[in-house]
């Protein structure tokens, strides 16, 4: 077992320098030099070894990438709260693990919002990743990108019907249980007055979760 650990905190500590030093998103673009990322790459990712808890968001915003802490925003306030967890808590490596599926700022669109996670992220690291966190017993898969990945063909058409179907995900014997969030930004404000089952309902067992698995 401690044979293991090593090897995997071996592993982490190669794949942590590896993401640092990534990239390739400015260098070699997916879609080519016209898609080639406009400012210097600021990879950030949590990866631990003990956390039992992952934390898949979508990417990096200005903020975030100005200061290099994930969820550094008012976003992580509001996720924080939906966890009934403190800052201290929710920074702490062995007790959450914080990997998004794009790790640098993507830019801004024309309205001025977050372009998508860069494509070039996931297919390159994800896999990786998951291997040297064979600790993590659940997945919170925020927004559309990240329960893509984690859900596959089990995801719904659209993020409302995946996060309604969330028991389904929880209760699995496919992997790693994931349960479906939406983002916790501002934007989305309005859903969750639209959805109050959200708070209800899943609001409560995702805090059983956690509390479980943190203490």
């Amino acid at each position: 077992m401690m044979a293991k650990t090593v090897q995997y905190e071996d592993e982490i500590a190669r794949l942590r320098t590896s993401i640092a030093q990534c990239r390739i998103c400015r260098d070699a673009p997916l879609k080519g030099e016209a898609d080639r990322l406009p400012h210097e790459p600021r990879p950030v990712a949590v990866i631990s070894t003990k956390a039992k808890i992952l934390i898949a968001g979508q990417a990096p915003g200005l903020r975030v990438h100005d200061s290099g802490l994930p969820f550094n925003d008012a976003s992580g306030n509001r996720l924080r709260n939906w966890l009934n967890v403190s800052r201290e808590t929710f920074y702490d490596p062995d007790k959450f693990a914080i990997v998004p599926m794009g790790f640098c700022f993507p830019g801004y669109d024309a309205k001025g919002s977050d372009l998508p996670p860069r494509r070039e992220c996931a297919p390159r690291w994800r896999d990786s990743v998951m291997q040297a966190m064979p600790q993590v017993e659940l997945v919170l898969a925020i927004g559309h990108y990240a329960q893509t990945w984690h859900l596959g063909q089990r995801r719904m058409k659209t993020m409302t019907e995946t996060v309604e179907n969330w028991r389904s995900y929880l209760q699995t014997n496919q992997g790693v249980p994931v349960l479906p969030l939406p983002h916790p930004s501002w934007r989305n404000t309005g859903w969750l007055k639209k959805n109050p089952w959200f708070e209800e309902y899943l609001l409560p067992v995702l805090r059983q979760n956690v509390e479980r698995l943190l203490f």
